[in-house]
């Protein structure tokens, strides 16, 4: 893969991934604790730590 490549790769899913984090956030806090798996606050943590976990917390972390 080249430089070039590499650069176009990176600068389309970085905005992705803030962007999932961004929403993942507000969702988080438009729900109630019964409807998040797990705590609030641990979800918050993880998706900050590394935003690709928002796609952790959608597959996983909301309750319907």
């Amino acid at each position: 893969m080249t430089a070039r490549r590499k650069r176009l790769l990176v600068g389309v899913i970085v905005p992705i991934e803030v962007i999932l984090a961004v929403l993942a956030w507000r969702d988080l806090a438009s729900r109630t604790d019964g409807q998040v798996r797990g705590s609030k606050r641990m979800w918050r943590w993880l998706v900050v730590v590394n935003p690709g976990n928002s796609m952790a917390y959608w597959l996983l972390g909301r309750r319907d």
